[in-house]
């Protein structure tokens, strides 16, 4: 068995562009991808903190150090220039996994440049959450 955990995310994003246009994704810093140990290419959730839409894409590495976050194709219609945006990937873990799991929270500031990077701690590891289910006990 396994379980979607949050892996990573840039926090509060400014939206510089919005190319309808394009053939699809969202366009981000390599800089900014990096320092939240995002892929190119890789899945990811965007969540517009203005407007609420929430969309799936992928990610398209954009100049490094040009502070870019730039929605392409259909997203283009749910974001505009200065929209603050939150893009999130999770990951397929084992329970064990997840247990020793430290998810990565990049803060911006209102020009994009990262002010703080976070690796969480592991929730599962606090007393009073349940202990994890034994697959075993599921399967019985």
């Amino acid at each position: 068995m396994t379980i979607t955990m949050f892996r990573g995310k840039l926090h509060r994003l400014h939206v510089t562009d919005a190319d309808l246009f394009y053939e699809g994704s969202i366009t981000l810093d390599a800089e900014l991808l990096q320092a939240a140990g995002l892929l190119p290419y890789e899945k990811v959730q965007v969540v517009n903190v203005n407007n609420g839409a929430r969309l799936e894409t992928y990610t398209i590495p954009g100049e490094r150090g040009s502070r870019i976050v730039c929605l392409n194709g259909p997203a283009a219609r749910l974001a505009q220039r200065g929209d603050e945006v939150i893009v999130i990937a999770y990951a397929q873990m084992t329970p064990e996994e997840a247990r020793h799991h430290r998810p990565r929270v990049v803060l911006v500031d209102e020009n994009n440049d990262p002010k703080e990077i976070l690796d969480l701690e592991v929730a599962a590891h606090e007393p009073d959450l349940p202990a994890p289910v034994d697959e075993d006990v599921l399967t019985a």
